[in-house]
């Protein structure tokens, strides 16, 4: 049995991709003989889990969804944590790699991390009164820091492996996306979906599901829904999430009268709901440019939900055979163009749903953590010593 410790700056209840991948992945990699204990925020009342350690924190005032852990209490647990593992595995660039990081080479131990998330294109979102281009050779120069200090870097797509590169990162890169635990979106109940949010059964429904952010484009799909309307009158898009961009994207639906055209519905319980909404839908719509993966994508297709989206940046690994999806022009009228193809041919539609779920299987996450289990093997058969 190999004992891993991974250590984050967030996770469930906080809802985004990396806490989705390091679910993912610590439920996929028991069954590799992989035993992972967890160092991650407090963020309320969590009840107390197995092999989960919650470091409590503050709330962000830009991003309250998000905690500040204290450094101290991250700095003691990783380093207490750490002395019965046999390798550190950092999720976060925050508290959570300065911790790990330490505790690891105290120890001796191989360190580990995965770049989840493309800071470069990510930064100016929320500190928009910085100049954007200092804020990018910000990010690259912790990037390419933070991952030269490590034993191996993971990254989720060959986008991300490229971009690290060109910052100058050294450490050996393995690309090895987020798998997809395909029994989690079979057999939603779709028609359940539409009556609970008065969506008509056969009204042409578009969806997307993620975080609610600037840095997510969702603007660019309101403009693209207005257009789908103006071809469609009962066209609906769904919006399913929670984000800081929420009461923006809602008022630019307003203003643009859309109404009752896009329904914002908040965060969706993950064992059924979030099955019935992918369900319900036609087709599922994306815009991000800035994606390292894109796991949203995998788990529509898993779904057997046709995917029209921008091809850009981690997304590219996913889209690029077009199966079970459409790669759309980065424009309003393009995309609506392709999207409307979709909803308009069933015949279409019903292969691309079979060719999707196929797809799928090749990102489930046994596969995946297979994967991770044989990197972690080689890492602890490197020759490894104190800092």
């Amino acid at each position: 049995m190999i004992r891993v410790l991974m250590v984050s700056d967030v996770f469930f209840p906080r809802v985004n991709g990396v806490s989705t991948s390091i679910a993912t992945f610590r439920r996929a990699l028991a069954e590799q003989g992989i035993a992972v204990r967890l160092i991650a925020p407090r963020y309320g009342n969590e009840a107390d889990a197995p092999d989960i350690v919650r470091i409590p924190g503050r709330r962000l005032p830009f991003d309250p969804e998000d905690r500040l852990v204290q450094w101290g209490a991250m700095q003691e647990a990783a380093r207490r944590e750490a002395a019965s593992c046999d390798l550190v595995h950092i999720q976060t660039p925050f508290a959570a790699h300065r911790a790990g990081l330490r505790a690891a080479r105290a120890g001796g131990r191989p360190v580990l991390l995965t770049y989840h998330t493309f800071f470069e294109e990510y930064l100016h979102h929320y500190a928009p009164f910085l100049p954007a281009r200092a804020l990018r050779g910000l990010a690259r120069r912790v990037s390419r820091t933070q991952c030269n200090a490590v034993d191996a870097v993971v990254v989720p797509s060959t986008a991300m492996r490229d971009r690290l590169a060109g910052y100058g990162v050294s450490t050996p890169m393995e690309v090895l996306p987020t798998g997809i635990p395909l029994q989690d979106f079979a057999g939603g109940d779709g028609l359940h979906f539409r009556r609970l949010y008065d969506i008509p059964e056969h009204a042409p429904m578009a969806l997307y599901i993620g975080r609610v952010a600037h840095e997510k484009n969702i603007g660019f799909l309101l403009e693209v829904a207005a257009r789908l309307k103006a071809r469609r009158p009962d066209f609906v898009l769904v919006i399913a999430g929670e984000g800081p961009a929420a009461a923006g994207l809602q008022r630019q639906a307003l203003a643009a009268g859309l109404e009752r055209t896009v329904r914002f519905v908040g965060y969706l319980e993950r064992r059924r709901r979030l099955p019935d909404c992918y369900a319900a839908a036609d087709v599922f719509m994306f815009a991000s440019r800035t994606e390292t993966q894109g796991l949203v994508l995998l788990e529509a297709m898993a779904a057997g939900l046709p995917v029209v989206a921008l091809a850009a940046m981690g997304t590219t690994d996913i889209l690029g055979p077009e199966r079970g999806a459409r790669i759309a022009p980065d424009d309003p009228d393009g995309f609506a163009a392709v999207a409307d193809a979709v909803l308009a041919d069933c015949r279409l539609r019903k292969r691309l749903t079979a060719e999707a779920r196929d797809y799928a299987t090749e990102w489930a996450d046994t596969v995946m953590a297979e994967r991770l289990a044989a990197l972690y093997r080689q890492q602890l058969a490197a020759p490894h010593s104190p800092a």
